[in-house]
C-alpha cells in the first residue's frame, strides 16, 4: 500500500521505525489570495468558493459529515474532497488531531491554535506577507513543533495543510531556492495550469529581485546555535534569505510547516502529508536550518502524498523531488497506492482521471493507516465509500 519513490533505503528505514506506532496529526490551515485568481486552482468552483476551503475542510474533519456545517464543503468541477480519506482514517482509527490557523481570512468552527499568523496577498505583488509576521510564525512554529513532539515521544507527527492557491506559492518557493520546479508542480486541475502559475509567480519575483537584489539558493552558515530563535543569516548578499523568499512569494502554512518540521524533527518523526506543496516545505526547512543554524534531523522526515499526485502525468512530482534532493539533505517521497478505481461512486472514479488527487494530508493519512493497523485496499475504500453515503443520504432527507 505504500510505494517508495526516491531515498529507498531511507524510506524503508523510516517505515520499519515507525511501523506500528501511534500518530498524531496536525493541520496548518492558511490562505492566500492567490488562490482567488480565475482558474488558479479547482479547490472550490468559484473564487468566492475558495475563500472557504480551508474552514470547511477542518469542520468536516472534525466533526464528520453529520454535524450540519457552518461552512459547507464547496463544490468541485468534479470529484469529492480529499478531505473525505482524511476524516475515514481519524474516525476509524480515534486518531488525535490538531488544528492550527496560520493566517485565515475567516476564523474555523473548530477548536483552532491560532498562531498569530494574516492571509497572503497575492504572490504577484512581491509582498505577500510582513516580514515581522514571517519571522513570528517561525518562532510560535519551533515551539509548536516541541509541544507537539512531547506528545507523542517516539513516534510521529502527519502534518497536513490546507491552502488554495498553494502549489502556485510552492512553485514560487522552489523557483526563489534555486530549484528549477517550473512544469514540474501539481495541481488541482486535471491538466496543471504550468503557464498560468509560472507567469504569476515570474511577476512576484521580479518584484522581489528589485526589492532585495536577488534570488538564489541560500548558502553559508552561522555562528548561532540557539534552537528556538532565528538570528541573521550568514549569507552572500546576492543570495535571498529563505524569510525574506517567504515574505514575498509566501503563505503563512509554509514557514509554519517547515518551523514544526524542523523542531518535531529532532525528536520524532515527521510525516509532510502532501505532494508539491510539502517538497517545497521540505526544501524551505532545509534552507531555514542552514541559514540559521537550527539543528534538525532531516533522516526523521519524509513526505508522504497519494499516487495521484506522484504519478500525475501532467506534473513531475518524482523528478521534483530528486532535484530538490540533489541541492541538499535528501527527502523520501512516498505514496500510497489507494486506487478508486472499483468504487460504485463518479465522485471517487474521478481521482482516476485525474481531478482532485490530494488534500488535507489525505495521502499521508492513509499511509498512516496502513503503517498503524496496516489497512489494506479493501478497508480504505470502504472507509471512504462511508463517507459518500453518509453525505448522500443527509442531501436526500
Amino acid at each position: 500500500m505504500i510505494r517508495i519513490y526516491t531515498e529507498i533505503e531511507q524510506g524503508k528505514e523510516w517505515i520499519a521505525r515507525y511501523l506500528g506506532c501511534p500518530p498524531l496529526f496536525a493541520y496548518v490551515l492558511g490562505f492566500t489570495a492567490t488562490g482567488l485568481i480565475p482558474g488558479i486552482s479547482a479547490a472550490g468552483r468559484t473564487s468566492e468558493d475558495r475563500k472557504f476551503t480551508a474552514v470547511a475542510d477542518a469542520e468536516f474533519l472534525h466533526y464528520g459529515a453529520g454535524h450540519k456545517p457552518q461552512y459547507p464543503l464547496p463544490p468541485l468541477t468534479a470529484g469529492a474532497s480529499p478531505v473525505l480519506i482524511s476524516r475515514a482514517v481519524v474516525e476509524a482509527l480515534h486518531i488525535p488531531v490538531y488544528f492550527f490557523n496560520a493566517g485565515l481570512p475567516y476564523p474555523a468552527n473548530v477548536p483552532v491554535i491560532d498562531l498569530g499568523g494574516t492571509a497572503a496577498k497575492c504572490l504577484s505583488y512581491g509582498n505577500a506577507l510582513e516580514p515581522a509576521t514571517v519571522e513570528h510564525l517561525l518562532e510560535v512554529g519551533l515551539l509548536w513543533g516541541e509541544r507537539l513532539a512531547a506528545k507523542v515521544q517516539a513516534g510521529y507527527v502527519v502534518l497536513g495543510e490546507c491552502v488554495v492557491g498553494g502549489t502556485t506559492t510552492a512553485l514560487a518557493i522552489l523557483l526563489g531556492l534555486g530549484i528549477d520546479a517550473a512544469g514540474k508542480v501539481n495541481s488541482s486541475h486535471p491538466v496543471c495550469n504550468h503557464t498560468q502559475k509560472l507567469a504569476v509567480v515570474q511577476a512576484g519575483l521580479e518584484k522581489m529581485r528589485g526589492e532585495v537584489g536577488g534570488v538564489g539558493r541560500v548558502g553559508g552558515e552561522n555562528t548561532s546555535h540557539n534552537p528556538h530563535t532565528p538570528h541573521t543569516p550568514h549569507t552572500s548578499p546576492s543570495l535571498i534569505d529563505p524569510l525574506q523568499l517567504v515574505a514575498a512569494v509566501g503563505d503563512p502554512m509554509q514557514i509554519s510547516t517547515a518551523a514544526m518540521a524542523i523542531a518535531l524533527s529532532r525528536s520524532c518523526g515527521v510525516l509532510l502529508a502532501g505532494g508539491t506543496q510539502m517538497l517545497a516545505v521540505y526544501a524551505l526547512m532545509r534552507a531555514i536550518a542552514m541559514a540559521y543554524a537550527l539543528p534538525w534531523r532531516s533522516q526523521q522526515v519524509v513526505v508522504g502524498t497519494t499516487r495521484w499526485v506522484a504519478e500525475d502525468p501532467t506534473g513531475s512530482t518524482v523528478e521534483l523531488a530528486q532535484l530538490i534532493n540533489c541541492s541538499g539533505s535528501p527527502v523520501p517521497l512516498l505514496a500510497t497506492q489507494l486506487s478508486f478505481s472499483d468504487s460504485r461512486y463518479p465522485q471517487l472514479q474521478a481521482y482516476e482521471q485525474g481531478f482532485v488527487k490530494e488534500g488535507m494530508g489525505a495521502g499521508g493519512a492513509v499511509i498512516a493507516a496502513h503503517l498503524y493497523q496496516n489497512w489494506q485496499q479493501n478497508q480504505l475504500l470502504s472507509a471512504v465509500e462511508t463517507q459518500i453515503e453518509r453525505i448522500l443520504q443527509i442531501k436526500s432527507n
